[in-house]
C-alpha cells in the first residue's frame, strides 16, 4: 500500500497482522514511515498499540513532511506524556513547551490509544482518544507528506502496531 519498509540492527518497520508495526532498537532514535503523498491541511488519524517495550517511548503521527530533516510531529508515550513538536534542519523541538507534558487521555501501558492530529493553517492540534490534549502554532511548513512514527528515549525496543490509517480534509 505504499509504507516504507525497513529492516535493520536499529529496528524494523513491515505490515504486521492487518496493521503496520513499528520496532526501534535503538536507543534515542526514531523509526517512521511516509506513503509519499503531498497534503495541504490535513487531518490524520490512527490506532497505535503499544506491543513491547518501555513505557517511555514515541508513538504519533507526521504532517507537512519535506524530507528527514523537515516536518511537524504529534506523539504519545506509553507513561502518559505527550508533544507536539518540528523537525526543522535536522533539529528536533517542542512547539509551545519545553517537555512532554502528562495527560490522563492516554491510556497507559500496553494499551491502545486513537490519535488524531490537525494540521491546519499555522495551527496543529493533537487529540488523544477524542480528547483535545495540546495545540501549537508554527508556520515554517505549509505542506507535505504524512505518516507514521515510533521512536526510544533512554532505553531500546519500542514496540507498536498502527492501524486504521486516514486522511481527511479538515
Amino acid at each position: 500500500s505504499g509504507w516504507a519498509r525497513a529492516v535493520s540492527p536499529s529496528g524494523a518497520m513491515d505490515y504486521f497482522g492487518g496493521g503496520f508495526r513499528i520496532w526501534v532498537n535503538t536507543e534515542n532514535y526514531d523509526f517512521w514511515s511516509t506513503p509519499g503523498l503531498a497534503f495541504g491541511d490535513v487531518r490524520i488519524e490512527t490506532d497505535v498499540y503499544t506491543i513491547g517495550g518501555p513505557l517511555e517511548n514515541r508513538l504519533g503521527l507526521l504532517c507537512r513532511y519535506r524530507g528527514a530533516g523537515d516536518y511537524y510531529f504529534f506523539v504519545i508515550s506509553s507513561d502518559g506524556y505527550y508533544g507536539i513538536g518540528k523537525m526543522s534542519g535536522g533539529v528536533r523541538s517542542l512547539l509551545g513547551q519545553a517537555m512532554m507534558a502528562y495527560t490522563p487521555a492516554i491510556a497507559q501501558g500496553l494499551a491502545a490509544n486513537h490519535l488524531r492530529a490537525d494540521c491546519v493553517g499555522e495551527t496543529l492540534t493533537l487529540y488523544v482518544n477524542g480528547q483535545p490534549v495540546g495545540m501549537a502554532q508554527d508556520a515554517d511548513f505549509s505542506d507535505g507528506d504524512v505518516g507514521l512514527l515510533a521512536g526510544t528515549f533512554g532505553q531500546p525496543t519500542t514496540d507498536a502496531v498502527f492501524d486504521n490509517f486516514v486522511v481527511l480534509k479538515p
